[in-house]
């Protein structure tokens, strides 16, 4: 499927420099087309990711995504340990869930939010 979305960010005129991620949840670090608003492109991410699994039969349910995503602007001078950081996926979550690193996040940058807003249960996802 990685393959599969940096061709997506590459044929939407970006260009993917790292992704990963674990059972739950993706990074993608990518510069995006400057012609296209975010949501855009992550809508279009993730329709076709959706389609690419599901055509292939794979799985025995059908997959899709959470209605939401999280999308944060990076430093020049940062892109090297993010880069890293989503490297390094599943050694960061065997102490801690995403959720949990998600909502420290939000509150280390002063980020309010409501936790009932932030994620959704698998049934409903």
């Amino acid at each position: 499927m990685y393959e599969y979305i940096g061709g997506t960010v590459r044929g939407r005129g970006g260009h993917l420099i790292q992704i990963g991620g674990v059972e739950d949840h993706v990074h993608l670090l990518a510069n995006l087309a400057p012609t296209s608003a975010v949501s855009d492109s992550i809508r279009e991410i993730k329709a076709n990711a959706s389609k690419r699994v599901n055509g292939l039969t794979i799985l025995s349910e059908r997959f899709q995504w959470q209605k939401g995503y999280a999308a944060f602007t990076v430093s020049y001078s940062q892109i090297e340990s993010v880069r890293r950081y989503i490297a390094n996926q599943s050694e960061h979550h065997r102490t801690r869930t995403f959720e949990e690193e998600y909502m420290e996040f939000l509150r280390r940058h002063g980020i309010q939010f409501d936790r009932r807003h932030l994620f959704e249960d698998e049934h409903h996802g």
